[in-house]
């Protein structure tokens, strides 16, 4: 019995020494890996400058638009025109072959018209169209039906333009053209102060021989109100100018003598 316990020891102690070997070898290979691996990180990073990296950039595909589907357009029924039972011609022009109708004019040319045809009815009017179905103009070689005429009233004459307005003419002095000319009073104001001399008055006569403006223009200022005054009941006749009356400005004098 202890022959048999002593060789289970010394199995034991065995079994211990390699299990410790191997838990040993174990770690030193683990720290190990993680150095080479700590290692490896930084050593690339100091090399990633140096490296030629290429930038990728992905982009999204364009989408493609999906093609329409053609659409089917039917010809839509275009509407028939509905065609006359009767020729319609710009001008009525007959046949050559009826002689019993003399033409109002002969000329060389051919007209783009066509001639009135036997036995339908023609109307006329803005085109040249041939009936689809021609109305039957009854027994003889053709029936011709002219459009009514349509009197359009002459328009009224334009207004004669009126003459453009001519500039006053200068007439000067106007004493001894007067139809009527007063004599204007002498203030007792300026008898009291020997006023005395010539008032000369500037007047507009209009087309009418009427004085439509008057102001003095020299002459003593206790006399010049009454020549103003004076001046417009004046009357001149009517001045033309090839034919037409016009305008006239001048001067009336009036010479006032101390009383």
């Amino acid at each position: 019995m202890f022959d048999n316990l002593v060789e289970s020891s010394s199995h034991k102690d065995d079994i211990s020494r390699k299990g410790s070997f191997v838990i040993v070898t174990l770690i030193v290979y683990t720290v190990l890996g993680v150095a080479f691996f700590v290692a490896g990180i930084y050593w690339y990073d100091n090399h990633l400058a140096e490296q030629d990296l290429e930038l990728t950039t992905l982009v999204a595909p364009v989408p493609v638009p999906v093609q329409a589907k053609e659409e089917v357009h039917k010809e839509e029924a275009k509407p028939v025109k509905d065609q006359p039972n009767v020729d319609v011609r710009k001008e009525l022009i007959a046949d050559v072959t009826r002689t019993e109708l003399v033409p109002k004019e002969v000329s060389a040319k051919a007209s783009d018209v066509p001639p009135v045809r036997r036995g339908v009815t023609t109307i006329q009017g803005t085109s040249d169209v041939n009936a689809a179905a021609p109305m039957a103009s009854g027994s003889g070689v053709g029936t011709v039906v002219a459009a009514p005429k349509v009197n359009i009233a002459d328009e009224p004459p334009p207004p004669e333009p009126k003459p453009a307005p001519r500039a006053p003419i200068s007439g000067g002095v106007l004493n001894g053209k007067a139809l009527s000319l007063p004599r204007p009073p002498y203030p007792q104001i300026a008898k009291a102060a020997h006023a005395s001399g010539t008032v000369v008055v500037q007047v507009l006569i209009d087309e009418n021989g009427n004085v439509v403006s008057a102001h003095a223009v020299s002459g003593h200022p206790l006399l010049t109100a009454v020549a103003v005054a004076a001046a417009r009941s004046a009357k001149f006749s009517p001045t033309k100018l090839s034919g037409q009356p016009v305008k006239v400005t001048g001067v009336i004098q009036y010479n006032f003598v101390a009383q």
